[in-house]
């Protein structure tokens, strides 16, 4: 055992606000080694980021340090004085932010905001900075940094924005590197190679890494050691070894069992629920903890809609052909003969690239190019692939926010782009533009019928409306009852999605994230519709809260009879949702077919690709992960 490179003992960090004291960080001690990455996981408001934001001492100025220490090289950062703390921030310490595009100046190139901290904390020229940010970007996996170097960050895609936050961090060779929630909002795909770059530069350059997540399937990837945390405190601390194989604390237990695996059994997933309840007695959390028996994990087997495939003869010409015994017990077909609730065929969505003066068609980029699928009433198709496929541009085409380029959709007996053409010359005549209302309000019609949950609840929720107003507003556009009833509907439907009455008066920002995207999901559902598109609706959730959101679809699929078109890049949680799976890549759909059996036998390298980025959290590949640390480490001190 080495000496500790942090050494953080009984920190407390508090906010004081209007309405009292919030205990964010409330006696908290950890110590991180040189060479090792310690993982902090719990759910949003746990004190994680607050946590790092101390060591940094980059705090609201509500918020502050009421007790402890942060020892790093000797030094107390608690009480180490501005001047001096900003010589340790960028040089010694290095952070990587969330969200790298609300981090990355959108006015500055990313080579000028990755120069600025080499010029400020080294002793070197301009040119001497730019050529050592093009190595930087090379070392993280920037193609042609050359020419990445100039540009802007409206122009790179979210995860070289990510590799760009990492070289920023790195620029001054950092002795911590604390990386809070890297990989979130990442496809499985990109988030694979961010861990494997992290793991790379620690390893070469021999750093310590503080990991945040919510996830432990990223923290079985990347950590030699856990913390975890629940409301301000830690609950359990050990080697990632060993909290994952015997965990102690029911919120551990809770944590790693509401995750959705590729392999699960379950209809419905656990969730932290099951493992404890927590009450507040004079200011202080009281966890009491449940035993989640044989039984109980029986009903989550067993309770719930089991899986609906399309008809034996659509199964057979796409290669999936029905077999008796190969799929689960309660699994059904579609009768043969039974129309598609929706029907696309050959869609196409373009968009056109325009160059110079007059703004002329250069080329097209096509964004959705020829994608055909059926989705049967009371089913959900999974739509799954890597961001810029095309997944959110069809669901946006289907139901009309974005105009295709061609092809047609047929909701029941309605042609959808037929209600809303593209615009012509000859809509100057009366008659043409009658026509064209006529449409725009069977359109507007027959929207009750079709509702889509978009991706950022807080951001799809117009923050100067209450709830009351959000929920009420399809129906006040719908001409739906009167506003008692409206309100009376409102409220019903938050209960129904697991909320209070009381809440309808609240506005967004009084809410989780989790709760934003109940309300939402409430709102979607006050025009009574048929078919819900749910557009990542839990990619940026909580593992605890996702569970949860996932289990209300399910449970709302059952009792209203919906159908979903479930859009996202998490083949784990699209396989716990779908009934079929359609999987895209570069506009086109590469791989459809029943859930369970593209899980099991892949047949395009892209879903294999999909399904190997996947994080395993099984003891067999984090004893592999770590034999290959600790064989890598002896390697490295045997050079040395």
């Amino acid at each position: 055992m080495t000496d500790a490179l942090v050494q953080i003992d009984n920190l407390k960090t508090y906010f004081h606000t209007e309405s009292g004291v919030v205990k964010a960080v409330d006696d908290v001690s950890l110590h991180i080694d040189p060479g090792t990455t310690m993982g902090i996981v719990g759910e949003s408001g746990s004190g994680k980021s607050v946590t790092s934001l101390t060591i940094m001492q980059l705090l609201a100025k509500a918020a502050r340090v009421e007790s402890g220490s942060i020892s790093f090289l000797g030094r107390d950062l608690v009480h180490l004085p501005e001047p001096e703390m900003r010589k340790v921030r960028g040089k010694d310490i290095g952070m990587i932010f969330q969200e790298p595009m609300t981090s990355l100046n959108p006015v500055f190139t990313v080579g000028a905001q990755v120069m600025e901290a080499i010029l400020l904390h080294q002793k070197v020229t301009k040119a001497e900075a730019r050529q050592r940010t093009i190595e930087l970007f090379e070392e993280v996996g920037i193609p042609n940094p050359e020419e990445r170097i100039d540009s802007y960050p409206h122009q790179m895609s979210g995860g070289q924005k990510q590799r760009v936050m990492i070289a920023m961090a790195l620029s001054c060779n950092p002795k911590l590197l604390i990386a809070d929630e890297p990989t979130t909002a990442l496809d499985v795909t990109i988030q694979a190679q961010i861990l494997d770059i992290l793991r790379r530069l620690r390893d070469e350059r021999g750093m310590a890494v503080l990991f945040i997540t919510h996830d432990l399937g990223v923290i079985a990837d990347i950590a030699d050691y856990v913390t975890v945390m629940y409301r301000g405190k830690i609950v359990e601390q050990g080697d990632v070894v060993s909290i994952f194989e015997d965990p102690q604390h029911p919120y551990t237990k809770g944590l790693l069992a509401c995750r959705p695996r590729l392999d699960t059994k379950y209809k419905k997933l656990p969730t932290v629920d099951d493992f404890m309840s927590a009450t507040t007695v004079d200011g202080e959390v009281k966890i009491t903890e449940k035993i989640v028996d044989e039984a109980r994990l029986g009903e989550l087997m067993t309770e719930g809609r089991g899986r609906l495939l399309h008809p034996k003869s659509e199964l057979d010409a796409m290669g999936h052909p029905w077999e008796e015994g190969h799929h689960a017990e309660d699994a059904k077909m579609v009768a043969e003969g039974e129309e598609p609730l929706l029907q696309v065929r050959d869609l196409h969505v373009h968009f056109p690239v325009r160059k110079g003066i007059f703004r002329t068609v250069a080329g097209y980029v096509k964004a959705v190019d020829g994608v055909s699928f059926n989705i049967y009433r009371g089913q959900t198709l999974g739509l799954v692939g890597e961001s810029g496929c095309g997944k959110t541009t069809t669901g946006r085409a289907i139901i009309q926010l974005i105009r295709p380029t061609s092809g047609t959709m047929h909701f029941e007996d309605t042609e959808l782009s037929w209600l809303n053409p593209a615009p012509s010359m000859a809509d100057v005549l009366p008659w043409v533009t009658y026509d064209r209302w006529q449409r725009a309000r069977k359109l507007r019609q027959l929207r009750r019928q079709f509702q889509i949950i978009f991706q950022d609840p807080y951001g799809s929720l117009n923050p100067r409306m209450t709830v009351e107003a959000a929920i009420c507003e399809p129906m006040v556009i719908q001409k739906i009852g009167n506003k008692k009833e409206r309100r009376d509907r409102a409220a019903a439907l938050l209960e129904e999605v697991g909320l209070n009455a009381s809440h309808l008066r609240r506005y967004p920002h009084e809410f989780s994230g989790g709760q934003r995207q109940r309300i939402c999901i409430a709102r979607a559902l006050t025009v009574e519709p048929e078919f819900l598109i749910c557009d990542e609706s839990v990619s940026a959730l909580d593992v605890s809260v996702q569970a949860q959101v996932l289990n209300l679809l399910k449970d709302l699929q059952l009792r209203r009879g919906l159908t979903y078109l479930f859009i996202s890049h998490d083949l784990s949680v699209v396989k716990f949702m779908s009934d079929m799976i359609a999987v895209m890549n570069q506009g086109k759909i590469v791989e459809f077919g029943p859930a369970d059996n593209i899980y099991a036998n892949p047949q395009q390298d892209y879903t294999k690709r999909l399904i190997s980025a996947t994080p395993q959290d099984d003891l067999d590949h984090i004893r592999r992960r770590q034999a290959e640390r600790k064989k890598a480490l002896e390697a490295r001190m045997a050079e040395v």
